[in-house]
């Protein structure tokens, strides 16, 4: 038998044994791989769903369920949460106006207490010293465990979700019982007045807008975060929110197309927020710190959201020592393998303020600096910290464009591109583990006051000369100068132009814009050199293919035959505690 004969009969028996494994354990038509597994042998008297409907029918569906004594709760259109037991969850899948059952799953933040002190070089590394914004024009929605008022954060308004219902919440009222609602609230927009100025925020004028759905140990469901997405989307004009900062998420069941998670952020963002989403903090074995592939979360595989992931700057304004950290998830994304995270920042050893009482606070007493009134100062490290950071740069970008192009605005994809393009690339890292590269805010402010986004559509937007690279300190870096959409690594001058890529409406990597989506290889699912473990994430130096072939070094971005893996069973928070210790709490 001839090789290539003897290669194509291996690689259709690896295919032929996928999709025996996708009939044994993927997601059905109507299920996602959650509650898949739990019909195929249920552990639990019930499981919490999310109940999708065609446009217009949720009210119908609703009432059947009531009719069969199913207590529901309604988190976005069409979309209904409820218990269901086995007998009853096939009467659903069986009705033609439900479209798809996911699991209403628990998401998390992500964040690893710290007890290292060092001196705070954030504002630093990051160009923004001195401050020419402080991002008084924009508003951003934490949608976190809460946020505690404090001379540091006083948010605006605040709403509780934690019941699946919104409750407002006066002054006095705003709770944040675990504590990383409010760190990451402080990264945003600190005033820096517990520390008499040394830990403050990004954006320290920037309104904070707490959309609490997690609960004390920094937990709680799908439901309630998208019933905290759907409100903020429906209020953006009345409560003024620009930016919503989700530090926090779940494996990935299901496609992006079918998540609700993921389609509450697109929507968001369809209505012109910028949604900023943490990628994880599954990137890494805890022991050994082997790389691993694949540990994007949801909603971080949403398209148009700014998935980051986090960076180690050794507290130092210096880059060439900035490493990613070994804990923040890679890409691609599970089903779809979309390129994720978009952007790195620094999320190590962040200092930031948690309420004396907080479950991080007395759980977590090493990380605690120094307490002063209703808060502590505590170091943190994540994913979590970093879609802070970048949530508080886009609150910069946003006050930018209002000061120097009044009446304007920069749209969701417009933000996101930016910032890809002012990145810096970092050397021996693959698209897969920085994005386009490591934040660069004092770049991204750069060329927004330099675009105005009243140019034409297709016109030359740039109105003033812009040099692509950032002095911060004694180093001089060059901006990346690319913009990974979708599959394609987009160079050169294009972003000059006001190009339709950046309108409001178009999807993160359609294939309108760029072209056809991921390309893939024909490469089998294992090459002898990896191992997975949690049965979804894959550790090594590569992912289905040399590391080499996903760099940007070539137009697309070429990742291999991952569609077959779409098919492998879940990853789930108990096996991943357990394999790699707590990750979370």
């Amino acid at each position: 038998m001839s090789k290539e004969r003897l290669r194509v009969c291996c690689l259709a028996l690896t295919i032929g044994a996928i999709c025996f494994t996708s009939e044994q354990h993927g997601p059905t038509h109507k299920f996602d791989l959650a509650v898949s597994r739990w019909a195929a042998r249920p552990t639990t008297a019930s499981i919490r769903a999310l109940i999708r409907s065609r446009p217009g029918a949720g009210s119908r569906v609703e009432r059947s369920l009531h009719w069969e004594g199913v207590r529901t709760s309604s988190p976005g259109v069409d979309l209904l949460a409820a218990d269901l037991s086995l007998e009853i969850l096939r009467v659903v899948e069986r009705d033609r106006d439900v479209l798809g059952i996911s699991s209403d799953a628990l998401v998390q933040s992500f964040v690893e207490p710290d007890s290292m002190l060092s001196e705070n070089m954030l504002l630093g590394t990051e160009g923004l010293l001195p401050r020419l914004y402080d991002g008084r024009s924009a508003g951003i929605a934490v949608i976190d465990s809460g946020v505690m008022a404090s001379a540091d954060v006083k948010p605006t308004v605040a709403y509780d979700f934690t019941s699946g219902v919104p409750i407002a919440r006066v002054p006095g009222e705003q709770r944040d019982p675990y504590g990383h609602g409010t760190h990451v609230a402080g990264l945003i927009a600190s005033k820096g007045k517990t520390s008499s100025g040394l830990y403050q925020g990004v954006a320290p004028a920037a309104r904070v807008i707490s959309l609490r759905a997690l609960d004390e140990h920094g937990a709680g469901y799908s439901s309630n975060v998208i019933a905290a997405i759907t409100f903020a989307t429906a209020n953006k004009t009345r409560l003024g929110i620009d930016v919503i900062n989700l530090s926090l998420g779940h494996p990935i069941y299901e496609p992006a197309a079918t998540d609700p998670l993921v389609q509450a952020v697109e929507q968001a963002v369809a209505a012109g927020i910028v949604v900023v989403a943490s990628a994880g903090n599954f990137g890494g074995d805890r022991e050994t710190h082997a790389p691993g592939y694949g540990g994007i979360t949801s909603p971080g595989n949403a398209p148009d959201a700014i998935t980051v992931g986090a960076l180690e700057t050794y507290q130092t304004v210096a880059h060439g020592d900035d490493v990613v950290a070994w804990y923040s998830s890679r890409g691609p994304t599970w089903y779809d393998g979309f390129q994720k995270p978009d952007i790195v920042a620094p999320g190590s050893h962040m200092v930031s303020g948690v309420p004396v009482s907080s479950t991080i606070a007395t759980e977590y007493p090493g990380g605690l600096i120094v307490t002063r009134g209703t808060c502590n100062l505590m170091k943190l490290s994540g994913t979590s910290m970093a879609a802070g950071v970048v949530s508080g740069v886009v609150a910069l970008m946003i006050d930018a464009n209002d000061r120097e192009h009044p009446g304007t605005t920069l749209t969701p994809n417009a933000i996101k591109a930016m910032l890809q393009y002012t990145a810096f690339t970092m050397p021996n890292h693959d698209v897969l583990t920085e994005g386009a590269g490591a934040l660069n805010a004092a770049g991204a402010l750069a060329l927004v006051a330099a675009i105005d986004p009243n140019q034409p559509v297709g016109s030359w937007w740039l109105t003033q000369g812009v040099s692509p690279w950032t002095t911060i300190g004694s180093e001089t870096l060059a901006w990346g100068q690319r913009v990974v959409w979708g599959d394609r690594v987009v160079w050169g001058d294009s972003m000059f132009t006001n190009d339709p890529a950046w309108a409001l409406r178009v999807v993160w990597g359609d294939r309108v814009v760029w072209g056809d989506r991921v390309v893939w290889g024909d490469s089998t699912v294992w090459d002898g050199n990896q191992l997975t473990w949690g049965e979804r994430v894959v550790w090594g130096d590569s992912l289905l293919g040399p590391v080499e072939e996903s760099t940007s070094t070539a137009e697309r971005v070429v990742w291999g035959d991952l569609q077959r893996l779409s098919l492998a069973p879940s990853l789930s928070w108990s096996n991943v505690e357990q394999a790699n210790g707590d990750l979370v709490r």
